[in-house]
């Protein structure tokens, strides 16, 4: 049977409300009491219940993360980031995982809990109105990530530059019959690059198939960023007759691109002598397979981020910061790079 306050409090000989006292550092406790009561608790093998101790504090060393698609590879970075600067602090992390956007707000609802969390870091969820409203009521620190609004902290992602140095990097390698490969339409980021893109090919005056644009709407799953919605988008566009083909594709995340490297091959096409590829994200598998991609900081926005979130628990009345970090052009085989070290 597990030691209770109560059995410190009888082998102490002092009350419980003593043993409450002295776990949770109340300065009207003698020394000797509290030396008394720690060297019970040490005997009798107890273990304070975190919880009760942070409840008693009126805080939970606690940090709430809320994030979709927890399996994603970009999460499962910014993770890694958010946990590396934690372990410098006396917080845990508490993951708050939606499969899918529309499920976001239930777990955003038990985030909010009183009493669960001291501060939250919100990923990649569109701040509605509505979302703005709650979370401001809530007046829980926060940092938006991968996501902005004008009255919260927020670290970002420069994804309407990426999308628009991807078309430029292939239209400046000759290209002009380029597909998009994009994510369901509610995607902030898949919206961000796929603006991004109709930008560089207003500048360069070509003009966007709109046949060479294919949005992921069969894959909902993780919103249309996996292999096969990669793979399926590509295998839509190589069943267009021959002279309607793209030569290129701008993938919005290296999974998808991932899939459309296998059409490709599938289909007897050299990559990058038949098609040139280019992703975003730059992740592991990436640099294994030569992919042309975009690299975006993944652990290093979940790190500053929570930094950001421990000064705003700390400072609470500081004007919202915002970082937005530059994607980085990173060129490799698929858009015919001579093969050398894996970067």
């Amino acid at each position: 049977m597990s030691v209770t306050i109560y059995d410190i409090a009888e082998h102490a000989r002092v009350s419980i409300a003593t043993v409450s006292r002295v776990f949770n550092e109340h300065p009207r406790v003698s020394e000797a009491t509290r030396r008394r009561v720690f060297r019970v608790a040490d005997e009798l093998g107890y273990e304070p219940h975190a919880s009760a101790q942070s409840l008693a504090r009126k805080n939970t060393q606690i940090v709430s993360a809320v994030v979709p698609m927890m399996t994603s590879f970009f999460f499962m970075e910014v993770l890694r980031g958010m946990q590396d600067r934690l372990d410098e602090s006396d917080h845990d992390l508490l993951v708050y995982a939606a499969r899918t956007l529309d499920r976001v707000d239930g777990q955003l609802a038990r985030a909010l809990q009183r009493g669960r969390a001291d501060g939250m870091l919100l990923a990649s969820t569109p701040i509605t109105p509505s979302r703005a409203r709650r979370l401001a009521a809530s007046r829980r620190p926060l940092v938006l990530v991968d996501s902005y609004h004008e009255d919260f902290d927020s670290v970002t992602i420069d994804n309407v530059r990426g999308g628009a140095d991807a078309v430029r990097h292939l239209l400046a390698r000759g290209h002009e019959r380029i597909g998009l490969l994009l994510p369901l339409a509610e995607s902030v980021p898949g919206r961000d690059r796929l603006d991004g893109a109709r930008q560089a090919f207003r500048e360069a005056d070509v003009d966007l198939d709109p046949q060479l644009v294919v949005r992921a709407e069969w894959d909902t799953e993780m919103h249309g960023f996996t292999r096969y919605a990669g793979y399926r988008a590509m295998q839509q566009l190589l069943a267009l007759p021959a002279s309607e083909r793209p030569t290129a594709v701008f993938a919005c995340a290296d999974v998808m691109a991932l899939g459309a490297l296998r059409a490709a091959r599938e289909a007897g096409l050299s990559v990058p002598g038949d098609l040139e590829v280019v992703g975003f994200d730059d992740i592991e598998s990436s640099a294994y397979v030569g992919l042309t991609t975009f690299r975006q900081p993944m652990v290093e926005m979940g790190t500053l981020a929570t930094e950001l979130l421990l000064r705003r628990m700390r400072e609470p009345d500081t004007e919202p910061s915002h970082t937005v970090f530059a994607p980085r052009l990173v060129v490799r085989e698929t858009t015919g790079a001579a093969t050398t070290a894996l970067a």
